[in-house]
């Protein structure tokens, strides 16, 4: 399965190769590494956890006009081609479906797996943090979004199409996702590191207002 492996890799690098900052080849990286990481203390299927962190962004919906359908077939249909067994790939298809922010907005839970939940807290670990804040800044940037607007409130009870319509000022998503998800990881080991993240976050925005308020 090793070649498998190095075969998604070398895939993944190509599709990704022109891909926005904040979701490009090293973003699936760092949450490769994060879910290898992770998997060490949990008793989860390793091909499926590799396989499913490498493919999750492949074909991010929101530079593909929000649709949410074109990751999960290209991935299915490269995994097909590699000869996957066909249960594993169900399985890293469900979790790329099923992975994002956006989608946990919507009630009810579609799909549960222990991989599932390694995968996403990698995904979400990158989302938080010194790298998280970069990225976040970063897609603000390519939207020609405001770094901040205090006339423009947080939105903290957002649906799943407000989230992905939004042009809200960048500082109002560490509000509406950022410092959420610490609360929303799902292994010990994803707690952990999440609350070291948080915690960076948090200190970041005493002094990001402090400066915007001439304070310092």
């Amino acid at each position: 399965m090793d070649s498998v492996i190095e075969k998604t890799i070398a895939f993944v690098k190509t599709e990704l190769k022109n891909a926005e900052g904040g979701h490009d080849w090293f973003h699936t990286e760092r949450v490769y590494k994060n879910a290898i990481l992770i998997s060490k203390h949990e008793n989860v299927n390793t091909t499926i956890v590799s396989l499913a962190s490498l493919l999750h962004d492949i074909a991010d919906s929101k530079f593909h006009d929000g649709d949410e359908t074109i990751g999960p077939k290209k991935a299915r249909e490269f995994l097909f081609n590699e000869n996957v067994d066909s249960k594993i790939i169900e399985h890293v298809v469900s979790i790329i479906e099923n992975i994002s922010f956006k989608n946990a907005l919507e009630n009810g839970v579609k799909f549960t797996s222990k991989e599932l939940e390694v995968v996403q807290d990698a995904d979400r670990l990158d989302a938080i943090g010194a790298i998280g804040i970069a990225r976040c800044f970063n897609y603000g940037g390519f939207k020609n979004r405001a770094l901040y607007n205090p006339e423009i409130e947080p939105n903290l009870s957002m649906t799943k199409e407000e989230y992905k319509t939004s042009e809200a000022p960048t500082i109002n998503h560490f509000y509406e996702k950022l410092l959420l998800l610490k609360d929303q990881m799902n292994t010990i080991s994803g707690k952990k590191i999440a609350a070291q993240r948080h915690v960076f976050m948090e200190r970041y925005l005493n002094q990001f207002f402090a400066e915007w308020n001439g304070e310092k």
